[in-house]
Parts: C-alpha cells; sequence; structure tokens
C-alpha cells in the first residue's frame, strides 16, 4: 500500500525515479574554474575564502593546504554528490585540458576571457573546432572595465553563434578586487545589443545578474535564450541576499532557465555548501530543485536523451 502511495507522489513532484547507483540524484554545475596554485598570503599561509560584505564578514580557512589539493578535492566532491557535468574555465588552457583528462566525460572545457588584447579569437576557433573547448567563457572582460555591448567583443558572440557553442559571462554587482572592475558593466541590460541580432546564441549570466533583479527579470522575457548560473552568492553573501534574488526571480516565472553552478575556484568546498543553500531554500519546490539541480542545464546544453538516461541510470 505504501508502494502505491509514494510512487504516484513522486511522479507528481516531477522527481526523476531511476536513481544513480550511490542513491543521489545528478548534479549539473555550470560554473568551476580549473587552477593548479593555491593563492597565498605574504606568510605562505592559503588565502581565506572571499565573502561579503567586506571587510565586516567572517573569512573562513581554505580547506585545501597544497596545489595538488585544488584537484583532489574538487573530484571528491564530484564523486560525493554525484556531478555528472561540470563546466571548467581557466587561463591556462593546459590546466584545463589537464583536468577534463582527470575525469573522463565530466568537464566541460571553457576558456577564460578577460580582454580581447589578451586573447587569440583564431586559436579559440581552432580549439572548437577540435572539440577542445565546449564553453566560450567564462567571458570575465567586466574586469577590464568591458561593457558586454563594446564592439571589440562582436566577434567573440558572433563565433559562439556560428560555432553554436554556449556563452558564460560575468554579469554582477560584484567580483574580485580589481582596479578596472565596473559594476555598471555588470548590468544584464548591456546585453540587449548582443543578442538583438543573434537568436542563435545561447548565453548563461554569471549570479542570474544580482543586484540587477527588475533588469535581469525584463532580459529573460524579451530572450528566451538567456540562461543564469546560481553560483558565488550561494556561498559568498548572506544568505538572505541569495535568497532575496533567488525568490523574485522564481515569482517572475524564470525558475526554468536557472541552473546550478559552484563557482569552485581555489575552495572546492564551497561545492558543498551550494548546493546546501538552495536544498535549503524554504521557497523552492522539489521540482523547482531538480531544474536547478539538472533539468535546466540539461536543456541548455542539449544533452541527448540517452546520456540524460545514463546519469539517471539505476
Amino acid at each position: 500500500m505504501k508502494k502505491l502511495i509514494i510512487l504516484p507522489l513522486l511522479l507528481f513532484l516531477g522527481l526523476h525515479l531511476s536513481f544513480s547507483q550511490d542513491g543521489k540524484l545528478p548534479i549539473i554545475d555550470m560554473h568551476q574554474h580549473a587552477m593548479n596554485k593555491m593563492y597565498r598570503t605574504e606568510n605562505g599561509e592559503p588565502l581565506t575564502r572571499i565573502c561579503h560584505p567586506s571587510p565586516y564578514c567572517k573569512r573562513i580557512p581554505a580547506k585545501v593546504q597544497t596545489d595538488e589539493d585544488i584537484l583532489k578535492f574538487t573530484l571528491e566532491a564530484i564523486k560525493k554528490f554525484n556531478i555528472v557535468k561540470a563546466v571548467i574555465s581557466g587561463d591556462d588552457t593546459s590546466t584545463v585540458y589537464a583536468w577534463k583528462n582527470k575525469a573522463a566525460g565530466i568537464f566541460l572545457p571553457g576558456i577564460i576571457v578577460d580582454h580581447p588584447i589578451n586573447s587569440d579569437i583564431n586559436m579559440i576557433r581552432t580549439e572548437i573546432k577540435k572539440g577542445n573547448i565546449k564553453i566560450l567563457g567564462e567571458l570575465t572582460t567586466q574586469y577590464s572595465g568591458l561593457f558586454p555591448d563594446d564592439p571589440v567583443l562582436a566577434p567573440y558572440f558572433d563565433l559562439a553563434e556560428e560555432m553554436d557553442i554556449p556563452v558564460q559571462i560575468h554579469t554582477t554587482g560584484s567580483g574580485a578586487p580589481s582596479s578596472a572592475f565596473s559594476i555598471q558593466a555588470g548590468n544584464p541590460l548591456h546585453l540587449e545589443n548582443v543578442l538583438r541580432n543573434r537568436p542563435g546564441l545561447r548565453i548563461y549570466l554569471e549570479n542570474a545578474g544580482w543586484p540587477f533583479t527588475a533588469e535581469m527579470t525584463a532580459l529573460m522575457y524579451r530572450y528566451p535564450n538567456v540562461y543564469a548560473d546560481l553560483s558565488t552568492y550561494t556561498w559568498m553573501m548572506p544568505r538572505a541576499t541569495f535568497y532575496n534574488h533567488l525568490k523574485d526571480l522564481i515569482d517572475m516565472g524564470l525558475g526554468n532557465r536557472l541552473m546550478f553552478g559552484s563557482d569552485q575556484m581555489m575552495w572546492p568546498e564551497v561545492i558543498e555548501e551550494a548546493i546546501n543553500a538552495i536544498n535549503s531554500a524554504p521557497f523552492l519546490t522539489p521540482e523547482q530543485k531538480r531544474d536547478i539541480f539538472y533539468n535546466n542545464a540539461a536543456r541548455f546544453l542539449r544533452l541527448s536523451k540517452e546520456e540524460i538516461e545514463a546519469h539517471h541510470k539505476k
């Protein structure tokens, strides 16, 4: 009798009934970084985790103690939480490719572009053609003070649309210290000119454009090819700040285009914190959580039916 009651309930909640071998439903992490060096203080201690509002927030000591720990603990988290896909990017493609080889079929390699003057677009095109780069991004051009609709970035968006690969871009009101960082360059509305003539462009915005909630909503209403990841602000800011922004987007009907991202850098432990932040959101239904953790990203990445079934195999 209990089975007759539970099974329809799970179906009603929109959950997959086929679990992975360890009983955990699969997760896609749309935002990680491949790093081979731990940043340290002048005393040689691992850099404590960044947080906001600085300098009043509590900086948490890093779990990582050696450079090798970054990948080691990341792979441990991937196994623990059944992360079946993870987008990774970095300044050094050799590190990105080395990470990819450590977890065959899981890591989707991307490439960081901070400014066109520091990038070789012809090399990027070649690597895309070879299948070595699956994501154009993260575009961290906001740190260079560049607005998304700056003409110097147009060739990169054209390339992504032509090659049909997703773009990940840093557009948010917060970021790591940088003298050239521009808050206004993080306003999602500056992407309108990018999107207007590129209907085939698949793009997702970091931190769902926080704190520009109204602007993000307007952009996503107008352009259905715009998605967003919920990444750094799941663990870097007060939980209420994250929840307020997330709930607004959910209430506005955008829950089917929000994707999980941990923004793992040199603190792999934030993967668990980011997962917990979403799992603990009191206003999210189980179905909405599954959409964020897996379903939306699977659609955005155009995973095949066979691959999706494999991720949910018993």
